[in-house]
């Protein structure tokens, strides 16, 4: 079947014009999509699955994120394909068919958000919003070689827009561009002006850094040479989170007695943080929309049924440690990175899969994939991931992550540090 011109992005296309249109607003003359996940008025919002949308009256309002996007200025031209019921990573969908990952069409584009990550990348939008629960923004952003900002959590008005895991849930968005990266979340956080803070040091935890497939020194080089050259060297700190997570969180001890420590490639303090996030994910969607789940019996594709399934199935066993959990971890990270710190890791294990790959090799990269996604998940820091060119012709991503509440401070630091890290990346791509 031949691909849309539109890069098979898009489940609808419409427009909305900024209610106020002027030159002076900041987000003046830009263009977005938004994931099917968002209401927007006399729409109905299709959350990746075409049973929910027959189910479902259009929506009544838009979600205020949209809103306050076209307030600034920001003209809407559609909603993206998503992954059903926002429960994968990878992009693919059976219903409406998967994105075409701009930058390696034989790979997956990432998900959930990934309509919104391939009209970016694809360069048919400006920006674009997506939600952000596991990874649902980072990861796209990551495999189709563009940026991408997963708020901290509560940060960005969450309202008219189905919920996946409330704890968890984020409104995140997609920009080519750290000016324009900016700009978005300055409108969504609402943000004051203020000068942007120098940071007081830059983290480089080796240990996970030794989870990616990716050579560690492709990913670290050009951060490292790029604080230097803007902020001097003296700022970059190494250490094994791992050890430290294990010394902070104690209530990860009951997860941490189920890990195997003896298994290669893995940091049993983020495996126990791994799966006391994934607990909580399925007992909030369980919670959310097991009576819907039942009554309609909808038509999931391979893997999202599995998913879907294990949560119907999970029981209230751990979820008060897992509040134990967040509390500890949370402090603990405030406590390593404080006001200015920043913590660098990758944004994913490895290279991206190959489109159609089978559903039980998708599990074991998705189960290492969530040991770094899960430090934002559970903390609920705000991250971002910034492409970092190529390696093996594959697009390669570092995250950098900052304190709660600490948004801006983040947003302008990619800004400072973007062409730096790319002309880092450049040279170090080459000389590979």
């Amino acid at each position: 079947m031949a691909m849309a011109p539109d890069s098979g992005a898009f489940v609808s296309k419409f427009v909305l014009e900024p209610p106020s249109p002027s030159p002076s607003l900041p987000l003046a003359g830009l263009t977005f999509a938004v994931k099917d996940i968002f209401d927007v008025e006399g729409h109905v919002t299709g959350f990746g699955n075409p049973d929910w949308a027959r189910t479902h009256e259009p929506a009544s309002s838009t979600a205020p994120a949209v809103l306050n996007v076209l307030k600034a200025g920001a003209t809407c031209v559609g909603k993206t394909v998503m992954d059903e019921m926002a429960y994968s990573l990878f992009g693919e969908n059976k219903h409406y068919g998967t994105p075409r990952n701009p930058c390696a069409p034989d790979r997956v584009p990432g998900g959930s958000s990934s309509g919104s990550a391939v009209a970016v990348g694809a360069k048919l939008v400006d920006f674009s919003l997506g939600s952000d629960t596991g990874g649902s923004v980072r990861v796209p952003a990551s495999y189709c070689g563009i940026l991408g900002f997963r708020p901290s959590h509560n940060a960005v008005n969450t309202v008219g827009v189905i919920p996946l895991a409330q704890s968890l849930d984020t409104v995140g968005w997609f920009a080519r561009e750290p000016s324009i990266l900016k700009q978005v979340g300055r409108v969504l956080l609402e943000l004051p002006d203020a000068d942007p803070s120098r940071p007081s040091q830059i983290i480089v935890p080796r240990d996970c850094f030794q989870l990616s497939n990716i050579p560690s020194e492709r990913l670290t080089q050009a951060l490292v040479r790029s604080v230097e050259k803007l902020f001097g060297g003296g700022i970059i700190k190494h250490t094994i989170l791992g050890d430290y997570i294990r010394d902070k969180v104690p209530a990860l001890s009951s997860f941490l007695r189920e890990i195997n420590e003896d298994e290669v490639d893995i940091i049993p303090s983020l495996e126990a943080l791994s799966t006391a996030r994934r607990l909580l994910q399925r007992y909030e969607f369980k919670n959310n929309h097991k009576e819907w789940i039942s009554a309609v019996n909808p038509d999931l594709g391979p893997g999202i049924s599995d998913n879907v399934r294990a949560a119907i199935q999970t029981t209230e066993e751990n979820v008060d440690v897992y509040w134990s959990v967040k509390k500890e971890f949370h402090a603990a990270l405030t406590s390593l990175l404080g006001d200015f710190g920043i913590l660098a890791i990758p944004t994913v294990p490895g290279p991206l899969p190959k489109l159609q790959t089978d559903v039980s090799s998708l599990e074991v990269y998705d189960a290492k994939a969530m040991r770094l996604l899960s430090i934002a998940g559970v903390s609920g820091f705000c991250q971002v991931s910034i492409p970092m060119g190529l390696h093996d012709n594959l697009p390669i991503s570092i995250s950098l992550l900052a304190k709660h509440g600490a948004d801006g401070f983040l947003l302008d630091l990619v800004e400072t540090l973007y062409e730096s890290l790319q002309e880092q990346a450049e040279i170090a791509e080459k000389s590979v």
